[in-house]
């Protein structure tokens, strides 16, 4: 079962969101470290996050075609994050 830490970066979607984790490597033949990014989809059980947090995420059983990791817990909460919220939105009146 595979735990990973990253940062969100999209929340427009119904109780899903985009979380990019950022490993670094060395390359094969210069041995200096390089970033690889890789960017997953992972449910939110209807946890309120917005993007730019930092969670850590656990790999499930496929909950959709491209969705099977959730989030485990939210390590630190961006400094502004008003907007984009994974909530319900309000009807105007």
């Amino acid at each position: 079962m595979k735990k990973l830490r990253g940062t969100i970066v999209s929340t427009k979607m119904k109780n899903t969101v985009v979380v990019k984790v950022v490993a670094k490597r060395p390359h094969p033949m210069y041995k200096k470290l390089q970033q690889h990014t890789k960017r997953f989809l992972v449910d939110t059980a209807d946890q309120m996050v917005g993007v730019g947090d930092m969670v850590d995420i656990s790999e499930v059983r496929p909950i959709s075609k491209n969705k099977y990791f959730k989030i485990l817990n939210i390590v630190t909460k961006a400094a502004v994050s008003a907007k984009g919220f994974n909530e319900p939105k309000e009807e105007k009146k």
